[in-house]
């Protein structure tokens, strides 16, 4: 299962890049979480820890904007086999608000395993999980209002832009504060604090990505760019060089629009920016997989990108959670980058294994009941001999009663 939200079988038709670039997210992840959890105060201050960090700005989105683009797919397909927009919009919608729940029960498990130290707040806290359902809720909706490929991708670039340009007063001078806390932190990620925090995911602006993705996909999957593959990688690349500095150039300016200016967290230059970067990817990932990944038999990265979900949930736990394979706020930079690798690797095989059982649950099940049978019928000769023992011993003379 991927952290699209959105799962196509192979018998669809696999865009390898596509999961290239969600294993792509996957490894940085993995790693701007290891050194985030593992490494010590004076680890911190060094450079390598705050380039570390800068890479994990590009996971998230990443996440998102491939889910706005397998949507995007999802949508097409569906089109094009000529089923009901509403069954269409249905379909997507249950699958955002499985997602989403998928979401609460991560975070009722995180609860448990952290009592009795992790407040109850924390079963309400925003995470990747919870935003993922209700973009993909939003995508669905939008999908159904705009019935054209061309109407779709311009409702989806102005929802883009919408959410890009709202960050900053939602943020500040436009908080929702009549909102109950849970309820804002949708918004804006405030969560119980007095102001929002950078480390949640709320709508306002990790939705845009989705969006975004899904203007790309809509113009990925249409009849001239799959026809020219190629060149419409091509053209995305291009479009993301000169998205990046345009971003760049609006930044530089020296006066601003909003009443408060925070680039990092809620500059709708920073989030043009990292649509660029990953419009760049595209070529970059596409070119990989064609003239390398396709020579291969197996390619980690790609495989991480076919269990998403997976990896990103059993992950978690064994970084940031109780069963840390190494001591948190304790590491070296040599020992948390063996951890790193240490994870990278143990969430590949999980994968691996994840892959081969799908679609064979019940050949999985017969073999544990083959394999425990002579186990509980050995058990059983066992009990059966000590009671004729029982019975014998009780039987002679002097026996035991």
């Amino acid at each position: 299962m991927r952290l699209n939200g959105m799962a196509a079988s192979p018998q669809q038709g696999r865009f390898t890049f596509i999961d290239w670039l969600r294993g792509l997210a996957c490894v940085l992840m993995f790693e701007v979480h290891s050194y985030d959890s593992w490494l010590n105060a004076s680890a911190r201050a060094t450079h390598f820890f705050k380039w570390s960090q800068l890479s994990g700005t590009l996971p998230a989105p990443l996440f998102l904007f491939l889910a706005g683009v397998s949507c995007a797919l999802v949508t097409d397909k569906s089109r094009k086999k000529g089923i009901p927009p509403n069954q269409i919009a249905r379909t997507m919608i249950l699958r955002g608000l499985e997602i989403l729940a998928l979401g609460y029960l991560f975070r009722l498990q995180e609860y448990l395993l952290g009592l009795p130290w992790a407040p109850w707040t924390d079963l309400l806290r925003v995470d990747i999980l919870n935003t993922l359902g209700v973009s993909i809720v939003l995508v669905a909706i939008l999908c159904r209002l705009a019935q054209s490929r061309t109407a779709s991708i311009a409702l989806a670039l102005g929802a883009t832009t919408v959410i890009a340009l709202a960050t900053p007063p939602v943020y500040t001078t436009w908080r929702p504060r009549w909102l109950p806390w849970f309820l804002e932190s949708y918004l804006n990620g405030v969560h119980t604090f007095k102001s929002p925090q950078p480390w949640l995911f709320p709508i306002f602006p990790w939705t845009g990505f989705a969006f975004a993705g899904l203007a790309v996909g809509l113009f990925l999957f249409g009849d001239w760019a799959t026809k020219n593959q190629a060149k419409a990688v091509a053209l995305l690349g291009t479009a993301g060089i000169v998205v990046f500095y345009l971003a760049a150039w609006l930044d530089a300016r020296p006066a601003q629009m909003f009443a408060v200016y925070d680039y990092w967290h809620t500059s709708p230059n920073f989030f043009l920016a990292r649509v660029g970067i990953m419009l760049v990817l595209f070529p970059v990932s596409y070119g990989w997989c064609r003239w390398v990944v396709s020579r291969i038999r197996f390619s980690p990265v790609v495989q991480l990108g076919q269990t998403s979900l997976l990896v990103y949930w059993v992950h978690i736990e064994f970084v940031y959670g109780r069963f840390s394979i190494l001591r948190k706020n304790m590491q070296s930079i040599p020992m948390a980058t063996l951890g790193f690798l240490l994870i990278t690797a143990a969430m590949v095989l999980l994968s691996v294994a994840r892959t081969r059982v799908k679609g064979h649950g019940a050949e999985v099940l017969a073999w544990f009941r083959r394999t425990l049978r002579p186990v509980a019928e050995e058990s059983e000769s066992k009990d059966l001999t000590s009671e004729d023992t029982a019975e014998k011993g009780a039987a002679k003379p002097g026996g035991i009663a």
